[in-house]
Order: C-alpha cells, then sequence, then structure tokens
C-alpha cells in the first residue's frame, strides 16, 4: 500500500512537472511571438495614472489582437508595471508582448515634428501648431495675450518672439510645450548674437535687433542680399531716415491687407507705418531666423540707402536717390520715364 501511495505520489509530481514545464514553454513562447495587430501599426497614448489593467485593456481595444488578460499579468508579474511610462506609443507587426512591455517602460514614445518657418507671423504659427499631427491643441481657445501669460511673460507681444525651427516632439504632447520650446531657443539666439554686436550700432537693445531682424526677413528675397538689405537700413537708422519698408505697413494692415498694397495705404500713418514714422516698429513683424539675426549687428560694408526688387529675387541697390529712380525706372517700370 505504502509502495503504491510512493509511486502514485511520484506520477503526481511528474506531471505537475510536465505541466509546469508546457506552460512555461507555452509561456514563453508567447512571450517571444510577435502579436497579431489589426492594423500595419497600432498607436496608443497613456496618460498618466492610467493602471497597468487598463493599458492592457486600451492595447487590444487599439488594435492589437492578444488576450488583455496575459498582457495584463505580463506587466504584473513581470515587477516593471509601475515602471511603465506615460506617452504616445506605436508598434508595429513583428512587435512581441515582450518588446511591446519595454518599450513602454524604457518611455519609447513615438514622435512627430512641425516645422515652424522664417518670416512667419505668429498667427501663422498657431496655424501651423493647430494642424501638427497628434498634437494637444491647448491653446486653441486663448488669445495671444493669454498664451503669453501661460508661458510667464504677461504683456509681453508675442510676434518674433518665438524661433523658427523643426521641433519634434512626442505624439500626445500640447502646443503650448512646443512653444515654450520656441520662445526658449529665441531668447537664447537673441542674446548671443545681441552680445555680439558692434559698438557702433544705432540698435540700442536685443529688442531693437529683434525687431530689424524681422524686417530683413521679409524683405530679402536672396540670401546672397541679405546683409546688404541690413546695411540700407543701418544706414538710414543712423542718420535718422525713415525705414520706408513695405512690410511693415503691410503688417499695420493686419487682415485688411488683400495683397494690393496702394499708395493710400502708404500715407496713412499708423505705428506700423515706417513712411510716416521714423525708426523702428512698436514690436517686431515676423519670426527671423539665424541668418537674419546675424545679419542685423553684421550688415555688408555700404554705403547704400536703397534697394529695389530686379524681379528674380534679387536687389539693386544704390547709395543715393537719382541711381535709385533710375533703378526703379529699369526694373520697376520697365525703362519708361517716371511720370511727375
Amino acid at each position: 500500500m505504502k509502495r503504491w501511495l510512493r509511486k502514485a505520489a511520484l506520477a503526481t509530481g511528474i506531471s505537475v512537472l510536465l505541466l509546469a514545464l508546457v506552460v512555461g514553454t507555452a509561456g514563453w513562447y508567447w512571450l517571444e511571438r510577435p502579436m497579431p495587430l489589426a492594423s500595419a501599426s497600432v498607436e496608443l497614448s497613456i496618460e498618466p495614472g492610467t493602471s497597468p489593467r487598463e493599458i492592457a485593456n486600451n492595447w487590444v481595444a487599439a488594435g492589437v489582437q492578444a488576450s488583455p488578460f496575459l498582457l495584463y499579468e505580463l506587466f504584473r508579474w513581470s515587477g516593471d508595471a509601475r515602471r511603465i511610462r506615460a506617452g504616445s506609443y506605436e508598434i508595429g507587426s513583428g512587435t512581441t508582448p515582450r518588446q511591446l512591455l519595454s518599450k513602454m517602460v524604457r518611455g519609447d514614445v513615438s514622435q512627430a515634428t512641425v516645422r515652424l518657418i522664417e518670416g512667419w507671423t505668429f498667427r501663422q504659427f498657431r496655424a501651423e501648431l493647430a494642424k501638427a499631427e497628434s498634437l494637444k491643441q491647448t491653446t486653441a481657445g486663448m488669445t495671444d495675450e493669454e498664451i503669453m501669460a501661460a508661458l510667464g511673460e504677461p504683456g509681453l507681444p508675442p510676434e518674433g518672439r518665438f524661433y523658427p525651427d523643426t521641433y519634434a516632439y512626442n505624439k500626445g504632447s500640447d502646443d503650448l510645450a512646443v512653444l515654450k520650446r520656441a520662445r526658449r531657443a529665441m531668447q537664447t539666439r537673441l542674446q548671443a548674437v545681441w552680445e555680439s554686436r558692434p559698438p557702433d550700432t544705432p540698435l540700442r537693445s536685443a529688442d531693437d535687433l529683434l525687431k530689424l531682424a524681422s524686417i530683413i526677413e521679409k524683405e530679402t528675397g536672396l540670401p546672397s542680399d541679405r546683409r546688404k538689405v541690413a546695411a540700407v537700413f543701418i544706414n538710414r537708422l543712423k542718420i535718422s531716415m525713415p525705414l520706408q519698408t513695405d512690410p511693415t505697413v503691410i503688417y499695420g494692415l493686419g487682415e485688411k491687407f488683400d495683397g494690393n498694397l496702394r499708395k493710400v495705404d502708404l500715407l496713412t500713418d499708423t505705428p506700423f507705418n515706417t513712411y510716416t514714422r521714423n525708426g523702428l516698429p512698436p514690436t517686431p513683424i515676423s519670426m527671423p531666423g539665424k541668418a537674419s539675426l546675424l545679419a542685423a549687428v553684421n550688415p555688408a560694408d555700404s554705403n547704400a540707402l536703397y534697394f529695389v526688387a530686379r524681379g528674380d529675387g534679387s536687389s539693386e541697390f544704390s547709395d543715393d536717390l537719382v541711381a535709385h529712380n533710375r533703378a526703379v525706372n529699369l526694373y520697376q517700370r520697365g525703362g519708361k520715364p517716371a511720370s511727375n
């Protein structure tokens, strides 16, 4: 009887061991087997505070064709459940359960980019952010003033204060986070350029530099002309000559500008009309890039006070009004005499 019991116990032990081996082998096989997906890739945004069970269920709801129970058990028994990081994740075909967990623990989030272009206005910046991929629109209902307050700079006009560049961000991030980075980038670059200014510059502050750079950005059609354009405006500022630049007038017109700048617009006095007012406008008129910032403090060695577009993107520069009128007659009027 005892011998029989010993044999039965041994058989049971072997059976349990074999069962454990089978289960273990099946578990290992499942961990290393790519999970079927409902589409070529599956994305999931994990909010802070989401429980491991919810994360498992959400992956399945998003398109991972696996058992939510098994996913949850993996998270739980691995000991890494509490190390899963919030963020937006994307997986493709071939991803195993083990790789999925590792990705979330590393915080290997999926990213997108948004490009903010030199010469754009803040309004154009906001429009681009509004259509950026997987970027939360936290500023959608905010005024420009409210956005600047949220950035910690209440009362500061937003125009020109953000550096144009390509910004990568984690999917699921918010637009205010991108604006914060662009703001810091402009502050850093502006200060560095301002510190490199020559002693004889007529610019009185870094803010003046930003204003002039924004005009240079809008007035330059050819990169090789940028420092020459800067020289014209610097020369005019030195002799208190009006800047007389169309882009400032256009900016002052705002949404009223229909693409056609009329003589009456040039004669109507506004804070941004540099034909009727001397000096720089009250704020920048665009977001200048690095080249325009540098040109404002490092203009070409030139006595030019005038320039006119040649029609091919380049400009003709002149030292005096007589030469300028000849250039205007040649490039703008097709060689016809100017009417009095």
